[in-house]
């Protein structure tokens, strides 16, 4: 179970995105798996859909936060059969399952199922998330990466203490609308735009107010030198687990410095030093000019975006479109 899996997460989203309209809950997150609602829009304005989607994701029609991990059926038999039974149930005219892991169960279960049921299956989308295996020592991992990417992570700290006292904070709780204005604010610097609009704004505190309850502990990091915030990094620890939700930092601070790769670099021996956390998960996602995760992961997991296709009418058409391209 991951941390989109949380009650704190799938509930914090459903209260933020499901009043929207042709939103309809048809099973909610429980037990480790992922909930389900059913979508319903015209495609094009006239083809009617009932999109069924996991809880915390969306297709085509609204964009809110990324929810990775995601699962619909539980490790245990004959619940797994009640989702079976549910899908093949329920009146859906396409299904998107987003971010499924490649290794977990989910993907031939779906696929065996669309078999038998004559549906089709399309890959709409792959990704790789990358993560930090914190197990041994933070040297031996240190001493495992690649000379350049070991500077910007760890040897420039030299650099950034050379310029004033340096020190890291959690803004959690008391801190966290500051921690969140200046997320936003480096992001416009480096991006053009927000990290979170208002909504997802809402949605993040509440889910960190709730996913306390479920034994989750918020890490707001705040990188501070001189005596100004110069990078903030977003994290959540969760059974044995910190996910790195988001990042942003000062733009062109100094030269010689990765702002952002170093602050991870603190993060992430901060990790190495607590018996209770086994891994420092950066999620999917690429940086701006090149992605760095590879550089510093350890490991990796392949996630795979599937749609099912029931509706007659869909079908044709898909089966058109693959022709077409």
């Amino acid at each position: 179970m991951s941390l989109f899996q949380t009650k704190a997460w799938q509930d914090a989203w459903w209260e933020m995105w499901g009043e929207t309209p042709g939103f309809s809950l048809v099973h909610p997150g429980e037990g480790g798996v992922s909930g389900l609602y059913l979508d319903r829009y015209r495609m094009y304005g006239c083809l009617p859909v009932r999109c069924l989607q996991f809880v915390g994701t969306n297709y085509r029609r609204v964009s809110t936060p990324r929810t990775e991990y995601n699962t619909a059926f539980p490790s245990v038999s004959d619940q797994a059969s009640d989702v079976i039974r549910r899908l093949t149930s329920e009146a859906w005219t396409e299904a998107v399952f987003r971010d499924v892991r490649e290794d977990a169960q989910d993907l031939p279960i779906l696929e065996g199922l669309a078999e038998t049921q004559g549906w089709i299956t399309r890959t709409v989308a792959k990704d790789t998330a990358y993560s930090v295996d914190t197990k041994g020592l933070f040297q031996d991992y240190l001493a495992g990466l690649g000379s350049n990417t070991r500077l910007k992570l760890y040897n420039r700290r030299k650099v950034l203490e050379s310029l004033g006292d340096v020190k890291l904070e959690n803004a959690w709780p008391d801190r966290s609308d500051e921690f969140f204005g200046l997320l936003n604010r480096f992001h416009r610097v480096r991006w053009g735009r927000d990290c979170f609009n208002e909504k997802s704004l809402r949605f993040h505190q509440r889910f960190l107010e709730m996913v306390v309850g479920e034994s989750g502990v918020p890490e707001l990091s705040l990188l501070i030198c001189d005596g100004q915030v110069i990078s903030v990094v977003y994290n959540v620890c969760y059974k044995g687990c910190v996910y790195n939700l988001q990042s942003g930092y000062l733009e062109n601070f100094h030269r010689k410095i990765a702002l952002g790769t170093l602050h991870l670099g603190y993060c992430i021996e901060t990790a190495f030093g607590n018996p209770a956390l086994t891994m420092f998960d950066m999620l999917a996602g690429t940086g701006k000019n090149d992605n760095y995760k590879t550089r510093i992961a350890t490991q990796h997991v392949e996630l795979r975006s599937v749609m099912v296709v029931k509706g007659p009418l869909l079908k044709i058409l898909y089966r058109l479109k693959g022709r077409a391209g």
